[in-house]
């Protein structure tokens, strides 16, 4: 069974460059100030959503296991 996963977005970061989108467009939308926001944390694998985060080009994304709060990204 795959680990729940805690995926946010700081926005103060975030510059809207949408790799996240694109690499896991059923976790990350672009919201009306396009910027990224984590939309559903089981909407991709987890490979997945680590690729996404690992790709932001601002670091922007975090990933966390959400049981035990361990820093995924």
């Amino acid at each position: 069974m795959a680990r729940a996963l805690r995926v946010r977005v700081d926005h103060t970061r975030c510059v809207g460059n949408a790799t996240c989108t694109t690499i896991a467009p059923g976790v990350f939308k672009l919201n009306d100030d396009r910027q990224s926001e984590a939309i559903n944390s089981v909407g991709e694998p987890e490979e997945i959503i680590l690729k996404a985060a690992e790709n932001c080009p601002v670091s922007a994304i975090r990933v966390e296991d959400a049981a035990t709060g361990e820093r995924l990204f």
